[in-house]
């Protein structure tokens, strides 16, 4: 897995798929050295989105890192057609 980005309280890292037309990214809390999210293309509303884990808390900047790497991808994705 590559890191994509790092930030405050988050490490995003690829997971690197192969043959996956859409990227999965794990998020991390960089503290614990767990994954408590996943970011990753949802069919139904041809986007990508973030699925939190269980029982997890997010404040705004936590929310807003999630939100900057989601425009990125969404981003890299229009380009790419």
């Amino acid at each position: 897995m590559s890191i994509i980005k790092e930030t405050q309280y988050l490490i995003f890292e690829d997971q690197e798929i192969p043959k996956k037309k859409t990227k999965v990214i794990n998020v991390v809390n960089i503290n614990a050295d767990e994954v408590i999210g996943v970011i990753k293309w949802y069919g139904p509303w041809r986007q990508y989105c973030f699925f939190p884990e269980f029982d997890t808390v997010w404040n705004i900047t936590c929310l807003t890192d999630v939100n900057d790497v989601i425009q990125k991808l969404m981003k890299d994705r229009k380009t790419k057609k």
